[in-house]
């Protein structure tokens, strides 16, 4: 295996209230194991049952509802040639709405009733937030948080089995306010941010390269659909570009809400909030058909750290067009979308974790492995990940991309950063090359 060099209301969707995935095989503490020893919660020796709770209704649901899906036909993928060391996984998903008092409701199921051995990929900053005191204490991994907010891998000490997955708010706020800076020196930059810690952390970032250049800054409450306010305070300020950090039913709402006043900034979009399939989906939706397509975001800038649906020749988007052909239609069916891909891309390191932590699975045992094992895993992220036993920060880049007919066109090559005054350099470890193993399941 190559080694990396380490350095990621009207808007509401109705969708399932609650989506089980799967089903419960999981066992209680000092049970017997593989080999008659004693095993923790969630493991036998034929199965490992894990759990997520997603915004499957609510605010949130377009877009991140999907997320569990792709995880799901990847496990099923992955079942369907054995599992991993012969165990199958269980993914049982729960419906938390956004909504942190939900999560903590849910997350107590999942851990005291359904005995989870961890949870994995669950998502959002505040709703995740809410629950890892109580995984904490109760000794359950929380693995590969969906969202990038710093607390889940900068202290490794007070949170030491939680584990962050895509790149940090900081680090893409730095990628992107050093190439504005560089490329933009004369923009009055505006920033509009969600008002929790994707916001506080991106907006850290961004201030290191362009402070002097920031000449409003607008905040919105994830749940307030009322954005007009903070989009004439930053046509007020002159604002000629726009860097936003908000989910995608708020990139739809910004740019129906700057159509309407005629305000034309060039926009900039993180990661999270740029998919055009969708926020294409509900322009339409929210502008009751006036405007449509993902057209409306040509000439928009984002980010991305994995590849999408736009590269139909990646090896790694092939591999999850055959999983989503195989075990879609099992877990919802639709499409292949963006969303999925992020599922199968986050779920593939999770069965890489599992491979890593051996026959003998445990809790400790697994958290030991993705820190000694996870900087050198390949797979489909474009930058490598910076797990090990000083931090569990995940992807460790990106790259600038233009949006075009729905397709990004790179600015820059991958960028890799991490928090702090970490230097931004050209990625050098040839991650981005990686193609998935002939039968896309890892093994060491």
């Amino acid at each position: 295996m190559r080694r990396h060099t380490r350095v990621v209301g009207p808007l509401a969707v109705a969708l399932a209230a609650t989506l089980v995935l799967g089903a419960c095989g999981a066992g209680r503490d000092s049970s017997e194991g593989a080999n008659g020893g004693a095993t923790d919660a969630g493991v036998t020796s034929e199965r490992v049952t894990i759990g997520g709770t997603f915004p499957l209704t609510g605010v949130a649901a377009p877009g991140y509802s999907e997320i569990p899906t792709g995880m799901q036909a990847y496990f099923q993928y992955v079942n369907a040639q054995g599992g991993v060391h012969g165990r199958k996984i269980d993914f049982l998903v729960k419906d938390d709405g956004y909504n942190p008092s939900n999560t903590s409701t849910v997350t107590n199921e999942l851990v005291l009733q359904d005995e989870v051995f961890a949870t994995v990929g669950s998502l959002g900053t505040p709703t995740q937030a809410a629950v890892t005191d109580f995984l904490k204490d109760e000794g359950v991994p929380q693995l590969m948080v969906s969202t990038g907010s710093l607390q889940w891998g900068d202290n490794v000490e007070e949170l030491p089995r939680t584990f962050g997955w895509q790149p940090d708010y900081e680090s893409e706020g730095k990628i992107i306010g050093q190439w504005v800076a560089e490329n933009m020196p004369d923009a009055k930059v505006g920033l509009f941010l969600q008002d929790d810690d994707l916001g506080e952390d991106a907006e850290k970032g961004v201030r290191q390269f362009l402070d002097e250049q920031i000449v409003a800054v607008e905040r919105y409450t994830s749940g307030n659909t009322e954005v007009a306010p903070q989009v004439n305070g930053l046509q007020a300020k002159k604002a000629d570009l726009v860097l936003s950090f908000n989910t995608p039913s708020y990139t739809a709402l910004t740019q129906l809400a700057a159509l309407k006043t005629g305000y034309k900034p060039k926009w900039f979009y993180a990661s999270i909030g740029s998919d055009p399939e969708l926020v294409g989906t509900l322009l339409g939706r929210f502008s009751e058909g006036a405007v449509e397509g993902s057209a409306a975001l040509d000439g928009v800038m984002t980010t991305e750290y994995i590849p999408g649906i736009d590269s139909a020749d990646d090896p790694w988007v092939q591999l999850w067009q055959k999983v989503w052909d195989k075990h879609g239609q099992g877990v919802g069916g639709g499409e292949l979308t963006n969303y999925r891909i992020y599922g199968m891309s986050l779920a593939y390191a999770f069965a890489q974790a599992l491979d890593a932590a051996g026959e003998e699975l445990t809790r400790e045992g697994i958290v030991e492995a993705i820190e000694e094992n996870g900087a050198d895993w390949e797979g489909p992220q474009l930058a490598p990940l910076r797990y090990s036993a000083e931090s569990h920060m995940g992807i460790a880049g990106m790259r600038i991309v233009e949006l075009q007919a729905g397709q990004g066109e790179p600015l820059t090559d991958v960028l890799v950063t991490d928090i702090g005054d970490a230097e931004i350099t050209p990625d050098d470890s040839g991650q981005a090359d990686d193609a998935p193993p002939e039968n896309g399941v890892p093994t060491s």
